[in-house]
């Protein structure tokens, strides 16, 4: 630990850390059911949305970085509430921006810093810091499953404030829920981080960088996180415009992406369990592959209401379910003392995939007027992270004074 004050309530910990990634992913996960409202009202093309979401899932994963640093050496809460307030400023500029360059600004760039500031790399970190080696991975599970569960529970809300009050009042009725995440991030103060008591660190920032970039188990990590967002990313933001596209009603889309949150509880949470007893890299290379096989099989089979659920069930207990092993993975390698910067770089290469992949499906389907060259790069991708995380090495890393220290 970082401080011998005792750590953190684990149920505190998990209850408030859960219920901030609840809100901050849930929000985020609803962001595909604008797409046709919003370029509809405005007249801008799909391209147009889409850039902004890229922008904002690459404007996070740079920011994560940043946050990840802050975090590790001020203290989750700091991060948590600048994150937050960015967050209601970029849903309300989202409801507001009259032109393509705003609503990037607004959509991309406030609510990518906000989500980098509110989400995993800065509640993992709070986690590996003060909880013990042996229920990591799985505290890790239940953070991603109150995602998981944000999903389900936000995404059909945003479908009924939009039916119901406008696509633009709904942004701002979640600016102000994104709020909540204020009071909930004093949940998560840290004694260590109180008043002027120094963190001690084995490591300086660009030792532990230095370290981590020459591994090759990191650079394979991040190849497959790279995957994981172009993967995801695509299909919560696309998926209700192909789905409309094929004739299902809008209603099947906000089922299928609830759902989708339901089934990633069950996921993730098995996904942190059994990495406390399995090698991490399996479960990782299992989750690519079966998502491969997935999507394969939803492209070949008729497309109807019940595939389209069937579909979002399996990709559910497979959606978020790389989160906790690969956080997991990373504290048993390197430690916990920069845990929260690794996390932020690890990611960083999520969300490059990320912007690729909602990006791409923009372009691709303004270009050729469908989704389907997209939907099979996402394919090979899915076998291709299988392929790289087998190699992957779990045991700590071994440096002049000893073993990783936390790990």
């Amino acid at each position: 630990m970082q401080s011998s004050k005792a750590p953190l309530s684990l149920i505190q910990l998990l209850i408030c850390g859960g219920a901030i990634v609840t809100l901050s992913m849930g929000i985020r996960h609803g962001f595909g059911l604008w797409l046709q409202p919003i370029t509809q009202a405005q007249g801008w093309t799909r391209e147009t949305f889409a850039f902004a979401i890229a922008i904002q899932n690459l404007t996070w994963g740079i920011s994560g970085v940043f946050a990840g640093m802050l975090a590790d050496k001020l203290g989750a809460v700091k991060v948590i509430v600048v994150g937050t307030l960015c967050y209601a400023l970029g849903l309300i500029g989202m409801a507001h921006a009259p032109t393509p360059l705003l609503f990037t600004l607004s959509a991309g760039v406030l609510i990518g810093i906000a989500q980098a500031g509110t989400t995993y790399a800065v509640i993992y970190g709070v986690i590996g810091r003060n909880v013990a080696a042996n229920k990591r991975s799985w505290a890790m599970g239940i953070a991603a499953a109150a995602g998981s569960f944000g999903q389900f529970l936000m995404v059909p809300t945003e479908g009924l404030l939009i039916s119901h009050l406008g696509w633009q009042q709904a942004l701002v009725v979640l600016g102000g829920a994104a709020c909540l995440m204020i009071p909930l991030s004093w949940g998560l103060r840290e004694p260590g981080f109180a008043g002027a008591e120094a963190v001690q660190r084995d490591q300086t920032i660009g030792e532990a960088l230095k370290e981590a970039f020459k591994y090759p188990s990191f650079q394979l990590l991040m190849a497959g996180y790279f995957v994981c967002g172009f993967q995801v990313v695509f299909i919560g933001v696309h998926m209700p415009s192909y789905l409309r596209d094929k004739g299902l009603s809008p209603q099947v889309a906000s089922y299928a992406l609830a759902l989708i949150g339901l089934f990633n509880v069950v996921g993730t949470y098995a996904a942190g369990t059994l990495g406390q007893r399995m090698q991490k890299k399996t479960i990782l290379s299992f989750i690519y592959f079966a998502r491969a096989v997935t999507i394969s099989i939803f492209l070949l089979a008729p497309l109807s209401p019940t595939s389209v659920y069937i579909f979002a069930a399996v990709m559910g207990v497979l959606w978020l379910s790389t989160v906790p092993p690969t956080n997991a993975a990373l504290a048993q390698i390197f430690g916990i003392q920069h845990m929260s910067m690794l996390s932020g770089f690890v990611f960083l290469s999520h969300q490059i995939g990320s912007f690729l992949g909602v990006w791409l499906g923009g372009v691709l389907y303004d270009r050729n007027g469908n989704y389907d060259l997209v939907w099979y790069i996402a394919i090979a991708l899915g076998v291709f992270a299988g392929l790289v995380n087998l190699p992957v090495k779990e045991a700590p890393i071994r440096r002049a004074g000893g073993l990783a220290q936390g790990a």
